[in-house]
């Protein structure tokens, strides 16, 4: 029997900015039209933050850190 794991992808809680998906494009002159799949993944952090009913451990991007929108605990 095989058992499949289910990966979540990281997500801030706040904002809920997520990794975005694209194209990384080769700029050589030959090979202009030449795109490779890429993943731009976020930066977020596991932290401690002070909610209404007490502390909770979430996950917060840098963004939210720095701009005070969170308080941590």
């Amino acid at each position: 029997m095989c058992v499949k794991e289910v990966f979540i992808m990281a997500k801030c809680a706040i904002c809920e900015k997520e990794n975005r998906f694209g194209h990384q494009l080769s700029y050589s002159r030959s090979h202009v039209s030449r795109r490779a799949n890429r993943m731009w993944k976020t930066n977020v952090k596991s932290v401690r933050v002070k909610t209404a009913g007490g502390t909770q451990k979430m996950y917060v991007c840098t963004a939210c850190l720095r701009s005070g929108k969170v308080e941590r605990a």
